[in-house]
């Protein structure tokens, strides 16, 4: 029916969005307020912004403004026009206006400003014409690069990248400084090496990276697509393909380019594409040609044509366009357009014209990595390297001022030192410049000498400590998801420390706590609910009817049937009851966008929605078989009969009707209405007991059998949310000619409308959609995940903070909460529901005021801040806040936050139900801007996506709802319950790992330049130093370098084992006790004493001898390889073969360069020569080491001592107990309940008393 095939296709090409710019499902909602359908999401109609974009398109006073007077839209630039006036109205309005799309930083906003285009401009595609599509030379050719560097811009991109660090700038300066000769402390080759050496390492990775891409980008570009030229098909490489020109792609083929599609080898125009590589869904999707091309393509008969489309942009799932062919105009949308990436699927062969080519297509639009983010621990490091930075040139300012007041002091015997003269031997003036001029060289040459007190190895050090932590995390087999072959993906490697320090987790219900793997529960038909096949669960019995089959049925494994469901079906349709089970099926097998396939396999179905798959399989089951779905028809098979229903007109599910309907011409000849959705949606459109119900049943059309039914159907619904289950409604009504008429006029003229297509469309909807005889609900169970409630039971006791954010109903949320532990019976629930922003704010206060929170004023509240405000320790009940969509609206307004976080953060839990995606970043953006915590976000869809990139952390699940959220995410895991391992095993590693790495890079270089400032105070404030030049290059880089960053790798406080079993302990990384300013200046204050053993012990042993300053320097070199190392040592907790080889190694190694250097014979090198020969053969130099390491390391010794024997932390009391006591740990851990209580370190059993006296 040719009407019907158009209908179907224009009913789709402007659904509403996502705020990700997807297109909304058309299946079954996650909950009753269809907030996500297919993995997709949508924008919450109550969010203010988008009532005002209503508004601004919909309204009287702006329709003219926007549209123009009557008539006036009928040229062939009318879709332009209308962009950009409805642009310009948006702007003077103050609104935003941009593409939806799910790349972008905040999941809800439009691509950046440098990638979006002209609204106004648009594109014309001449078909089969790519020289007069490109007169101009306007467009791109079909040639790709994702590399970042070509061959002449590598060098200069690179370096002005890596030069974005302001400590690389710093040392750049200091190399130019010892270029000037009044400067040069250090020899000018030696200076260049530090800053060299962390350049080309970086420059030769990146370089590495990129060539990666370039052999990817050529192979991508040498491909070969069919392309119709000399009239006909011949194969042409992909980086010629032109727009205007016309590809022909065949079976399990990628797509080369954005094509709009002509024809394909179905007789209905259908195409199936998969679009895995271009958003990560592996669900097929359905795309369609026009039929006013479908019989003209090149291929058939020659084509002449334009197709006018939008400018390039970045929404891959909209489009706008129109196709002009013999003189009319068909409108194209989403599903005439196939992008470049995607895969062509059980269809022969398709036709398409090129509209966008290369950089131009969605796909290279969208081409961006992922968002850069900054550990919390590096920007605390920034603060204490300020602290070092104030220090260095204070040092620096003290010897410029010694030196000049040295020079003041010694100016009339200058020309008589040896080592210091006013003028030379021909009584010329010898770079002399007073005692001002000497103060400022001196100033200058100290910051050269004292340079390394910045730690330019930190940098390069951090990021191979990360990498090889992402080595170990990748390859842990205890986070391995066998099912899905997928393990751990480290996407950011410079916030591994992060996952140590989470104090909030913001999670996602569906897809993440549960499988997202649907299976058809329960049936509430005709007010009788057909649940026995959870009886059989909770009895744990095996379903008498397990394996039942019907004629005409496929049934799915896993599928069990109801047999008095199934009597009803195989009786007569004269009862009441028989005929709602009847219609029920009917709206089961035939409302939805399942589109059936079979090969030379049983019949597959392919389905965007998993809800939508599961009721098929049950309608099927039950013996309404999808058999076919074309553009016009829906084939059954209906208990063996084979019956055919015409689509006359589909309207989809979208975010404000929440509800799909579909009216189908039945073998009978009559028209009807199959409707389902979300309860809210569908219940008042429900016909109410006084009023008649058309119907082709008088028993349908009783008044008091529909209050019964909608009595029962009620409470049905409410018994199914309480069990966690996914509910939808479903109604049917027989249409009548008359009203049928006035809707197909109306909505004939709607689904052909370029302009306002959707508002028209739900208009002719809400001419039928009334009045509906109710049939029944659905129950669709997700399944928890594994582990799931141990892992949130975990989390909660290591004092991390769940909240749970889901489009399902409140009642499905809070019973989702008890079964995974979220909830328990001791907590008192605070319900926030509110539909107005006066009665939100009154019921916040309300709460507030009950469980006597304190209100706070405070923009920025840590932890040691929030005990007035939280009241966790005095109140008798923990607390859990249950809030929704509809109160979030007004919450999450400026005014209003305040009063939502003050009673957010008193509560143990939160829980917000029927959130839409842009609210869920909004909260988490609430608890940044508002804490200093650290927030973690973890979801598996689309919708997440937002949520993910805006927390400090974002993980993605590889679900069953594509690959978005992996794609946007910063680790992705193959389970919740690997988040457990993740968080308290790995993230405590990491955390304690690098925090302890930083502290030490400080001490090793500071103590480093404390002590030649000390020996400054010695010789005049001179910038000679005592250390050969190349000794004091390499310290950093080489002899002390390698120990720290295999320490950063491998060592570990305590065991995995004891980690999960006493997830307290996670608290270490909340509180920042490895890292913060009291351990920053403790550790100062033992460098301090460090450096004064260093210098004076030699400087006195020697003192009065004739030992030079060379012979003085080799023993400061070597003594402080020597205590540094073993300064090191002396803080490793774990050690292994490669700790040992890495410490012991570097100090032969050390050693080793000295004598290199020391034999050498270059003009550099000749002051030196076997000086260290020299010195390490006298019995002196050893024991001054010796006495160095003594001295210097006892004071750290006994503090380390007394600390653990008088005031213990958490991890010195673990740890001792697992050293000690392994045997008791170890059973501990395994009768550790998962209930959700807090365990205390006093909860650990001792083998004696005698070991918890020791404590």
């Amino acid at each position: 029916m040719f009407f019907g095939r158009n209908s179907f296709l224009s009913s789709q090409e402007e659904q509403p969005r996502t705020e990700n710019g997807e297109r909304i499902g058309h299946g079954p909602s996650r909950s009753s307020t269809g907030s996500r359908s297919d993995g997709s999401a949508h924008l919450d109609v109550s969010d203010p912004s988008f009532e005002s974009f209503r508004e601004l398109v919909s309204g009287s006073a702006l329709q003219s403004e926007v549209f123009g007077a009557p008539g006036s839209m009928q040229s062939e630039n009318a879709p332009a026009t209308a962009r950009s006036r409805l642009f310009s109205v948006i702007s003077s309005k103050g609104l935003q206006a941009h593409d939806r799309h799910p790349s972008s930083s905040s999941g809800a906003g439009g691509p950046p400003p440098a990638a979006r285009t002209d609204a106004r401009k648009e594109r014309v595609v001449y078909v089969d014409n790519p020289g007069r599509t490109n007169e101009n030379f306007e467009f791109s050719g079909n040639k790709v690069r994702t590399s970042k560097y070509t061959l002449i811009s590598f060098l200069p991109r690179n370096l002005f990248e890596q030069f974005h660090r302001v400590a690389y700038i710093y040392f750049l300066l200091i190399v130019i400084l010892n270029q000037i000769p009044q400067l040069a402390v250090f020899g000018r080759l030696a200076s260049l090496f530090p800053l060299l050496f962390v350049l080309v390492v970086t420059a030769i990775k990146d370089g590495y990276e990129d060539w990666g891409r370039h052999r990817s980008d050529r192979e991508e570009n040498n491909r070969l697509s069919w392309v119709f030229q000399n009239g006909r098909f011949e194969p042409k490489r992909w980086k010629k393909i032109e727009a205007g020109e016309v590809v022909k792609i065949f079976q399990d083929e990628s797509i080369p380019c954005d094509i709009v599609l002509l024809g394909t080898s179905d007789a209905n125009g259908v195409a199936y594409v998969q679009t895995i590589n271009l958003d990560g869904e592996t669900n097929l999707k359905t795309r369609y040609a026009r039929q006013e091309s479908a019989s003209k393509h090149p291929g058939l008969a020659p084509i002449t044509g334009k197709v006018v489309c939008e400018p390039p942009n970045r929404n891959i799932y909209d489009f706008v366009a129109y196709l002009e062919i013999d003189d009319t105009q068909a409108p194209l949308g989403p599903n005439n357009i196939i992008l470049r990436g995607c895969v062509l699927k059980n269809t022969a062969w398709i036709v398409g014209v090129v509209v966008y080519a290369g950089k131009e297509t969605k796909a290279m639009l969208n081409s961006s990595g992922a968002q850069s983010k900054r550990s919390r621990l590096e920007q605390h490091m920034n603060k204490e390297t300020l602290w070092l930075s104030f220090f260095l040139l204070i040092i620096c300012i003290a010897g410029g001022v010694g030196m000049g007041k040295w020079v003041h002091d010694h100016d009339s015997d200058l020309n008589n030192f040896p080592y210091y003269k006013k003028r030379d031997t021909a009584d010329k003036k010898f770079m002399y410049y007073g005692p001002l001029g000497e103060g400022v060289f001196a100033f200058l040459s100290f910051i050269i000498m004292f340079q390394i007190m910045i730690p330019i190895s930190l940098y390069i050090s951090m990021e191979l400590v990360r990498l090889g932590q992402s080595y170990f995390m990748v390859r842990d087999v205890e986070m391995f998801h066998a099912p899905s072959n997928s393990r751990l993906q480290c996407r950011a490697l410079n916030i591994n420390e992060d996952l140590g320090q989470v104090k909030y987790i913001f999670s996602d219900k569906t897809g993440t706590l549960t499988e997202n793997k649907m299976e058809f529960h329960s049936a509430s038909i005709g007010g009788v609910d057909y649940s026995n096949v959870l009886a059989a669960k909770i009895s744990g019995t095996s379903d008498s009817s397990d394996g039942m089959q019907v004629e005409g049925s496929h049934l799915k494994p896993g599928v069990r049937l109801d047999p008095n469901l199934l009597e009803l079906l195989q009786t007569e349709v004269t009862s009441s009851e028989a005929t709602f089970v009847h219609r029920y099926m009917l709206v089961l097998a035939a409302c939805n966008t399942v589109v059936p396939t079979r090969h030379s396999g049983p019949l597959q179905y392919q389905a965007e929605s998993p809800d939508e798959q599961a009721l098929v399989f049950a309608a099927s089951a039950y013996g309404y078989t999808l058999l076919d779905r074309t553009t016009s028809t829906i084939v059954l098979d209906v208990l063996g009969e084979q019956k055919s229903y015409k689509i006359v007109g589909i309207h989809e599910f979208d975010s404000v009707r929440k509800r799909m309907s579909i009216v189908v011409e039945c073998p009978d000849n009559t028209y009807k209405l199959l409707v389902k959705g979300a309860d809210t949606a569908v219940m008042d459109i429900i016909a109410r007991p006084s009023e008649q119900v058309e119907s082709g049943s008088g028993s349908l059309a009783d008044g008091h059998l529909q209050a019964g039914v909608l009595f029962a159907t009620q409470r049905h619904l409410d018994f199914y949310s309480t069990q966690g289950l996914r509910t939808l409604v479903v109604a049917f009504k027989d249409l009548e000619q008359p009203e049928f008429e006035e809707w197909h006029e109306k909505y004939k003229i709607a689904s052909t409308a370029l302009v306002d297509r959707v508002k028209l469309l739900r208009e002719a909807a809400s001419l039928i959609e009334r009045n509906l005889a109710l049939l029944g609900a659905t129950a669709i169970e997700d399944r928890l995940q594994d582990g799931v409630p141990e892992t949130i039971s975990s989390l909660r006791n290591s004092g991390i903070k769940v909240w749970v954010l889901t489009g399902d109903k409140q009642e499905t949320a809070i019973s989702i909460g008890f079964s995974c532990a979220l909830l328990t019976p001791d907590m008192e629930k605070v319900i926030v529901n509110a539909n107005t922003k006066e009665l939100c704010v009154e019921k916040l206060k309300a709460a507030i005021r009950e469980h006597g929170i304190a209100e706070t004023k405070d923009v920025h509240i840590g932890e040691k801040n929030l005990k007035a405000v939280k009241g966790d320790s005095t109140r008798k009940k923990q607390l859990a806040l249950i809030i929704d969509g509809n109160s979030l609206v007004h919450a999450l307004s400026p005014d209003v936050e305040e009063l939502l976080f003050d009673l957010a953060v008193a509560c143990r839990i939160v829980i917000c139900c029927r959130v839409a995606p842009l609210q869920k970043a909004g909260i988490v953006s609430l608890m940044k801007r508002r804490t200093k915590d650290m927030t973690l976000a973890i979801g598996d869809g689309a919708n997440d996506v937002s949520m993910i990139q805006t927390a400090d952390v974002g993980i993605g699940l590889s679900g069953q709802e594509g690959r978005q959220a992996v794609m946007a995410s910063d680790f992705a895991l193959g389970q919740f319950r690997f988040l457990k391992r993740l968080l308290l095993v790995h993230g405590h590693w990491n955390y304690q790992r690098l925090a302890y790495m930083v502290l030490y890079n400080f001490y090793r270089n500071a103590v480093f330049v404390m002590m030649l400032f000390w020996y400054i105070l010695h010789t005049a404030f001179s910038a000679q130093t005592a250390l050969f030049d190349w000794n004091l290059m390499f310290y950093s880089l080489i002899y002390t370098s390698v120990p720290t960053i295999v320490v950063g790798i491998l060592d570990k406080d305590l065991s995995h084992k004891t980690l999960l079993g006493l997830p307290p302990l996670y608290g270490v990384g909340q509180r920042n006790e490895s890292y913060n300013s009291v351990l920053f200046w403790a550790t100062m204050l033992d460098t301090l004493w460090q450096s004064l053993v260093l210098f004076y012990v030699p400087f006195f042993t020697f003192q009065g001898t004739t030992i030079d300053i060379w012979g003085m320097g080799c023993l400061w070199a070597a003594a402080v390889v020597v205590l540094v190392n073993l300064h090191l040592a002396m803080d490793v907790l774990h050690w292994t073969w490669i700790t040992h080889a890495a410490i012991w190694g570097s100090i032969v190694v050390s050693f080793a360069c000295f004598f290199v250097l020391d034999a050498l014979t270059d003009k550099g090198f000749i002051a030196h020569y076997r000086v260290m020969f020299h010195m390490a053969s006298t019995a002196v130099f050893w024991l001054n080491i010796l006495l160095v390491i003594v001295v210097a390391l006892l004071p750290r010794f006994c503090a380390k001592v007394l600390m653990q024997k008088f005031w213990p932390s958490d991890l010195h009391i673990a740890r001792e107990l697992e050293l000690k006591n392994r045997a008791a740990i170890s059973e501990f851990v395994k009768s550790s309940a998962p209930s959700p209580r807090m365990v205390e370190l006093d909860d650990v059993p001792y083998s004696d008393k005698e070991s918890k006296e020791d404590e």
